[in-house]
């Protein structure tokens, strides 16, 4: 078995080991593709090396093959394609009492807390599993997981048909965003300074603006007819996205905040009290968001194969993330695990 450890400085080692045999409500996968997202990046860059403590296997957008099967395990069989929601949630918390155990109170993200998907073969437990359909290709699935980030920010904005929505930020997570909410009915524009990020969602028939070039107040109140946003969905993480986005959004709008922004910023609180605006936070995505999303890509109403910008080997992994390393123009880097995939 092969397995990519992140090593710091921007470095890995492909190391041989052997595999985990499924325990009790454990199963065995070999895995198929593994996608580079933003919070991998950061890893890479080093700034999470105490969180990490490499050597670790990182990785957890991914796809895979069942292939041994622990005891007490029902509902799965060997030769079926999954993808992991990689949350590792106590199940005993006020959290995850209520029903929220994506925000469980004792939280590990796998691929971050515990070893991830950088490797031929991984043992996960049977309850992060999410079954593919036939007609989703391993590739496809590898993007299940943003999907799911995204379906989740629009779930948490109750965006209804007919709502316009402004997206602050083109990167994946802000274009999956934009597509998902057009799949609930919603008229979608993003904001976006760079223009091979407004290109791409030009390609998907997603509104674009430049908040550089264009007075983007006068731009939504345009598009809205004077109204202002619906709904915003903070996606950059930028400190002018804060100023902007009470700023356009309508009267008793809604506005999702999905970035992690490193610094606290300066909210205009007067603007939730002048236009009785509501903010809502959301973090990764629970069981039924997963689920969504496979039924997004498996009837075809969101096309994740335009996101993939580059296939590289698991031997080839260090290439996959130096090309994905400060360009903007890419959207999705996946690393193949198993040769057969």
């Amino acid at each position: 078995m092969q397995a990519a450890q992140y090593i710091g400085g921007k470095s890995f080692n492909v190391v041989q080991g052997s595999s985990v045999a499924p325990g009790p409500g454990e199963v065995r996968l070999a895995v198929g593709y593994v996608g580079i997202c933003g919070t991998d990046m950061h890893i890479y860059h080093g700034v999470m090396d105490a969180r990490v403590a490499p050597p670790q296997i990182i990785g957890h957008e991914m796809s895979g093959t069942i292939v041994e099967i622990g005891a007490g395990v029902e509902g799965f069989a060997v030769g079926e394609n999954v993808v992991v929601r990689p949350l590792d949630y106590c199940g005993e918390c006020p959290a995850c009492e209520a029903g929220h155990s994506h925000i469980c109170h004792k939280l590990k993200f796998m691929g971050i807390d515990s070893p991830g998907a950088f490797q031929n073969s991984w043992t996960v437990k049977a309850r992060t599993l999410h079954k593919l359909p036939a007609n989703v290709s391993l590739k496809q699935g590898a993007l299940i997981e943003p999907l799911a980030v995204a379906v989740h920010d629009v779930s948490r904005a109750r965006l209804k048909k007919g709502e316009r929505a402004l997206v602050i930020g083109g990167g994946p997570i802000g274009q999956l965003v934009a597509l998902a909410a057009r799949a609930e009915g919603a008229e979608v524009m993003i904001s976006e300074v760079n223009d091979a990020r407004r290109a791409f969602a030009e390609t998907n028939g997603i509104k674009t603006v430049n908040p550089l070039a264009s007075d983007i107040e006068a731009v939504i109140k345009d598009w809205t007819q004077g109204k202002g946003a619906d709904v915003v969905f903070e996606v950059s993480g930028v400190k002018a996205a804060i100023e902007t986005m009470t700023k356009v959004a309508s009267v008793r709008g809604r506005i999702c905040m999905v970035a992690i922004h490193s610094q606290q910023p300066q909210i205009d609180l007067f603007q939730f009290f002048w236009k009785e605006l509501e903010l809502l936070g959301a973090r990764v995505y629970e069981h039924e968001d997963f689920e969504r999303a496979i039924a997004l890509v498996a009837s075809g109403d969101i096309d994740v194969n335009k996101f993939i910008s580059s296939v590289n080997s698991l031997n080839d992994i260090g290439t996959a993330f130096a090309g994905m390393d400060g360009n903007p123009t890419g959207m999705k880097a996946l690393v193949q695990c198993n040769s057969a995939a």
